[in-house]
């Protein structure tokens, strides 16, 4: 008799403290995904600004500067081959054999990290990197690399490599006030992208992971080793994609 009556209590319990705990967590969980952006015209539409210009303006402003903004869209076959292979190979040697994260890359990351005892790699690919210059902010929380990996799963579902590639070469950083390819060409080399050499390439791409510090490009011996480096990278990494560009 004594489990008889205690075992339904026990259901009881059980049902309700699912019940209070699971619904609010349910309604907390939908109200957080409907906040994600609708990637799906970003298929054919170019973003008009990004969450990383509005953080960099933002930051212009407190300082009381300007915050001007160095920024021209060009399509994807309008900029060197030789940018678009430095880019890959410095960022994201997998990036065509991966669908938005490099699994062995982001291992790699962890050990060094433990070794060095602090984070100094994110293992970070380009897709996961469009996905926070495009839409988070700068904080580190677990709820925004939640939000990264989201995101980053709605761009490879509904972009090609190809348009993936394009939209980050036009957003990412490159200096002060200097977002894309085009704009970054011009600024610190006075040509197009279309014109870039390998080696100008590879100093663009030894750039990216610190934009701000190497403007203009301030070659350090870091950013040497880092240019030297791509510049060998260049002639191993094999990619296809980049060199049939076609706007998509």
């Amino acid at each position: 008799m004594p489990k008889s009556t205690r075992r339904p209590l026990f259901v009881r319990f059980l049902f309700w403290g699912i019940l209070l705990v699971g619904i609010p967590s349910g309604i907390v969980a939908f109200t957080w995904l409907a906040t994600l952006p609708d990637i799906k015209p970003l298929a054919r539409t170019n973003p008009t600004a990004t969450a990383l210009m509005e953080i960099r303006q933002a930051q212009a402003e407190e300082k009381g500067q300007p915050g001007r903004r160095k920024w021209i869209w060009v399509p994807l076959n309008r900029i060197s081959t030789n940018l678009q292979r430095a880019v890959i190979a410095a960022e994201d040697a997998s990036f065509f054999n991966h669908e938005g994260f490099d699994w062995e890359g982001i291992k790699d990351a962890a050990i060094n990290n433990l070794e060095a005892g602090k984070m100094k790699r994110g293992g970070s690919t380009i897709t996961q990197q469009l996905a926070k210059n495009l839409y988070l902010s700068s904080e580190r929380s677990l709820l925004r690399k939640a939000q990264e990996a989201l995101i980053t799963r709605l761009l490879e579902h509904h972009l090609t490599k190809a348009r993936i590639l394009e939209i980050y070469l036009n957003i990412a950083e490159w200096g002060h006030g200097v977002y894309g390819a085009e704009a970054a060409s011009r600024h610190h080399f006075g040509k197009s992208a279309a014109r870039l050499t390998k080696d100008q390439a590879a100093w663009l791409a030894a750039m990216l992971p610190s934009p701000l510090r190497y403007d203009p490009i301030r070659k350090t011996p870091t950013l040497i080793r880092r240019h030297n480096r791509i510049l060998r990278w260049l002639h191993k990494v094999s990619t296809t994609q980049p060199t049939k560009n076609r706007e998509r």
